[in-house]
């Protein structure tokens, strides 16, 4: 399970993937080669190969396939502050808030930061609060 948050200049996300039962640790958010912060939530196989094209080329024909189903999702900011979210086609939505969360901790993460909390700070609360997110913080700023 995962909880990421965004409070207009940091990106923060725990560390914990549930698989079968088992948890493990992991790597949920990424700077892109084009200077981007992205965080994915998700199947992880999937994640990455949605981190991967976003990497490269973009192209739409080569959009990942697991995404059909909506596999993964990725909030994408860019280096001039646009945010996207890309889920089951290569065309973002792009997000107008000035915060954002995903993810099953997500509720407690957008109260903590409505309240003051930054990005890394709402993580943290969600982590204390929702059984199915820590083993970990991860921040990037742009």
């Amino acid at each position: 399970m995962t909880v990421i948050a965004w409070d207009g200049k940091t990106l923060a996300a725990d560390k914990m993937s549930c698989a079968a039962g088992h948890g493990h640790t992991v790597t949920k958010i990424h700077r892109l080669r084009d200077g981007s912060i992205a965080g994915f939530e998700g199947d992880g196989d999937s994640a990455m190969a949605l981190l991967a094209w976003l990497n490269a080329a973009r192209d739409p024909n080569a959009y990942p396939e697991a995404q059909k189903d909506n596999a993964a999702c990725a909030f994408v900011v860019t280096p001039g502050g646009v945010c996207n979210s890309y889920g089951k086609t290569p065309y973002p939505q792009r997000l107008e808030d000035q915060i954002y969360a995903m993810g099953h901790g997500r509720d407690f993460a957008l109260a903590a930061m409505h309240c003051g909390k930054t990005a890394r700070e709402a993580v943290e609360i969600a982590c204390r609060l929702d059984v199915f997110c820590g083993n970990g913080i991860d921040t990037l700023t742009l």
